[in-house]
């Protein structure tokens, strides 16, 4: 299962704090990246990148954990919580790998509305500075 060799791998970029070198490695060069702010999907690793690094940055406090995940052959539902300046996020991944575990597609859908606006407040930032 590409999924079940994908997960471990992305548990093991995450933990150790979302870093580019390492977001890169484990994606594949044309992946997709869906946001749930953004209207277009995002194409190519250098974008999908920066996004889930971004998202790394922004969500990835204390307070962020993977409550579910759902495994199905090349794909995983990851649902996540977390809290940004007092509001709850509920969210999920919905990541697609390939025969070799990379990552080829990852979307994030992100509920409530509030959340949703702080998700893109502070993403925005984020990507901002990584600009910069």
């Amino acid at each position: 299962m590409s999924a079940v060799k994908g997960l471990e791998r992305w548990h093991t970029v995450i933990g150790n704090g979302s870093r580019p070198a390492e977001l890169a490695a484990i994606i594949r060069e044309d992946a997709v990246f869906h946001s749930p702010v953004v209207h277009t999907p995002q194409q190519g690793r250098d974008l999908v990148v920066a996004y889930l690094s971004a998202a790394g940055q922004t969500l990835g406090n204390n307070s962020f954990t993977y409550v579910r995940e759902l495994v199905d052959g090349e794909n995983a539902l990851l649902e996540f919580t977390t809290v940004i300046d007092g509001i709850h996020v509920n969210g999920i991944d919905l990541i697609r790998f390939d025969e070799d575990g990379m990552i080829s597609d990852f979307k994030v859908m992100v509920r409530p509305l509030k959340a949703v606006n702080k998700v893109w407040e502070q993403m925005a930032a984020m990507l901002e500075t990584m600009k910069s």
